[in-house]
């Protein structure tokens, strides 16, 4: 879906720092930025309380708004932009998820709320970084070079398309493939 004329708008007058912007542009993507982050947690196996919902959707927003709206400005118009915003959200929501779970594990005084499921499904599994370097040894070719430039490298679709040659709207289709391919390994 290309971008709206009502969003190119909104983008420019965010851009321009014009007067209630912000708050139009707040207003506008906050349900999709909630919705993101539950179901980011939710598809890592993460149960997290409302007020981390909301922590983790105010760090989505501090991001875009980061050394003068650079994800914005960065925002090239080649999708809707709340697709774009969407990828931008779950990025940053999977890290700060990450870092949770490596305080953690370290014992850094995480937030106790945060349970994790004792059988996590494949894409939590895929934070780990031993467990991905164990379970590419199950995957052949593109498919674990996409892999370990996505899960182990943190590579954007476009820095994979870049690196690989493979068209860039490939790559969320083989990764798909690839996580269906692993859950069939942990499951037998």
């Amino acid at each position: 879906m290309p971008l709206t004329e009502i969003d190119r708008n909104l983008l420019e007058r965010c851009l321009q720092r014009k007067s209630r912007a912000w708050e139009d542009f707040v207003n506008r993507f906050m349900s999709p930025a909630m919705h993101v982050v539950n179901h980011t947690a939710q598809a890592r196996g993460v149960q997290l309380p409302t007020q981390d919902c909301e922590d983790l959707c105010a760090e989505v927003f501090l991001a875009i708004v980061h050394n003068d709206f650079a994800l914005l400005r960065n925002f090239r118009g080649q999708s809707s932009l709340s697709t774009y915003l969407t990828v931008v959200a779950r990025r940053i929501v999977v890290k700060e998820l990450l870092a949770r779970r490596t305080a953690a594990q370290g014992g850094e005084g995480a937030s106790a709320a945060v349970a994790v499921d004792p059988q996590p499904p494949v894409e939590q599994l895929l934070s780990d970084q031993e467990q991905v370097a164990r379970l590419l040894s199950h995957l052949q070719g593109a498919e674990a070079e996409v892999v370990r430039l996505y899960h182990l490298e943190g590579k954007s679709y476009h820095e994979i398309s870049a690196a690989t040659g493979m068209p860039e709207n490939s790559i969320g289709p083989l990764l798909s493939r690839a996580r269906s391919k692993l859950r069939e390994t942990q499951n037998a």
